[in-house]
């Protein structure tokens, strides 16, 4: 309150004395100027000039003359002093406008700090701030009393289904019956979880995680440690810390227990580290594991806390290509322009899955890319390297069988950059695609001819393949293209497609199956 009467006390003064300079204007000394003084002196000659003539020193003829002269001036005189005295007063219309603006802005100034200030909030070093940050951390509730906490606030869950009800109430009693089976009880927590019993699915991670003994994994912990997470209404507690900080024991790159850290560490003051954790998290992270949606919503308020300026989060492994922001520039730039901007984002992929490995989506685009660029052998060399990583792996092979086996020439225009004179590789298979002198002309069209000209090509692609059917590569890069030219609807009609006319060709299907994965338009 003394803070309030302090403040409420000094702008009163300032106020009072703007009003009283605006009211006063200048002071009584001030308001004589030296007109006025003027004027008294021009009188005091005339009645000197009056004893002269008196006194005969002066003719009455020169003291005419000399009447007429004084009496000049000191009309002029007069008139300079009247407009002085007017100068002095404040303006009304001003005035009114100041006082109505100070009070605005006092009122605006009292109303802000009522919303976002501190009363008697202290400057806090930073070695104040790790303390308080320490004495938070030390002073959470235990997992009973969250969950105290957070039933109190919960709203009561929807009705579920009968059916469900009725199926948890016999995996209950099996899994009473049978109370150290591994499956019924990884079944029981997942289903509790379900239906929200947090609190009884956490237990019963719990007891599987002591079920399995030794073969429990790091995946196993950091599941049970979610679970306590989401039943203590997110908040981490120390019992769910223990669970965590056992599952980065067994494998110090688990994303889950490093999210759940890096989230206890942001709700005890210390965003410091929590933005350490998190962008390490998101550089070694694929784009569908379901913490990167919620690392990315928040790791730039992080990188402000911990002092991090111009920060840019890092694109998790798997993360589509080029930006709709790059797209749109891309579509501006001279086909040299756009060529060497394409070539630097495959260096970038490259050197990445050299250094740091990736997905088989990863080296499936970078195969796909550089055949498009014309590096054929770049891409050959690249392909067998990925078939010694995901040889064992018929899933991964087919994404990066169908990039491999992809037309290099048709790549190359499909992102709209064939050069003058430059002529499509020949490794891959001839198929129905542009000419030369296609490619050639497309070298001087504007950025709008161009992306005409390709959509042109691939509904004539698209609608062939309906009527006609064709092989896998061409339905694959009907469904890229169609994907890459924002029309997902169309690429995933054209899935549907391709499932109907290769339903009889498991591999060939295999092949159409992986591109329309990479488009996004298959599960």
């Amino acid at each position: 309150m003394l803070f309030w009467i302090i403040a409420a006390a000094l702008v009163a003064v300032i106020a009072l004395l703007f009003a009283l300079a605006l009211l006063r204007g200048r002071g009584e000394d001030e308001m004589a100027p030296a007109a006025s003084y003027d004027v008294q002196v021009y009188r005091d000659q005339l009645r000197d000039l009056e004893r002269d003539v008196e006194r005969g020193v002066t003719s009455r003829e020169e003291a005419d003359r000399a009447k007429l002269e004084i009496s000049r001036r000191m009309l002029e005189a007069d008139r300079k002093a009247q407009a002085g005295s007017d100068l002095g007063r404040a303006p009304k219309g001003p005035t009114i406008a100041l006082v109505i603006g100070g009070v605005v802005i006092f009122g605006a100034a009292f109303w802000l700090y009522t919303r976002m200030g501190a009363e008697g909030y202290q400057d806090q070093p930073i070695a104040q701030r790790f303390a308080d940050a320490d004495k938070l951390y030390d002073s959470r509730p235990s997992q009973a009393d969250a969950e105290k906490m957070q039933k109190a606030r919960a709203t009561p869950p929807a009705n579920p289904d009968p059916k469900f009800l009725e199926l948890m109430k016999k995996l209950r009693e099996a899994v009473a019956k049978k109370p150290d089976d591994p499956k019924g009880l990884e079944l029981l927590a997942r289903n509790e979880a379900a239906l929200g019993n947090f609190d009884a699915a956490w237990k019963a991670q719990q007891r599987l995680v002591a079920t399995k003994g030794d073969a429990a994994t790091a995946q196993d912990y950091a599941e049970l440690g979610e679970m306590m997470a989401v039943a203590a209404g997110g908040l981490i507690t120390p019992e769910a810390e223990k669970v965590f900080a056992t599952a980065l024991k067994m494998d110090q790159n688990n994303g889950l227990a490093l999210y759940y850290v890096g989230l206890m560490m942001a709700q005890n003051g210390r965003g410091d580290r929590a933005f350490r954790l998190w962008d390490n998290l998101l550089r070694n992270s694929e784009s569908s594991d379901p913490w990167v949606p919620l690392v990315q919503q928040n790791i730039e308020e992080l990188a402000w806390l911990a002092g991090e300026k111009d920060y840019t989060p890092p694109r998790p492994r798997g993360a589509p290509g080029p930006s709709q922001a790059d797209v749109a520039a891309a579509a501006d730039m001279s086909p040299e322009a756009r060529q060497q901007m394409i070539r630097s984002m495959v260096e970038r992929l490259n050197d990445r899955l050299a250094q740091e490995g990736g997905s088989a989506d990863d080296w499936a685009r970078l195969i796909s890319s550089l055949r498009m660029i014309g590096e054929v052998d770049r891409a050959d060399a690249v392909y067998g390297e990925a078939k010694g990583k995901f040889g064992s792996r018929p899933d991964d092979m087919a994404k990066i069988d169908a990039a491999h086996q992809a037309p290099a020439g048709q790549a190359l225009q499909d992102m709209g950059g064939a050069q003058a004179g430059q002529s499509a590789p020949q490794a891959a298979p001839a198929l129905p695609g542009p000419s030369a002198q296609q490619m050639k002309d497309a070298a001087s069209m504007t950025p709008e001819e161009r992306q005409q000209m390709i959509q042109g090509m691939v509904d004539g692609l698209f609608d062939r393949l309906t009527t006609e059917g064709g092989t896998p590569q061409e339905w694959a890069r009907v469904i890229s293209s169609l994907a890459t030219l924002g029309q997902t609807d169309r690429a995933k009609e054209a899935w549907g497609e391709a499932q109907k006319a290769l339903a009889d060709k498991p591999d060939a299907l295999a092949q159409v199956e992986a591109a329309a994965k990479s488009a996004g338009v298959a599960q």
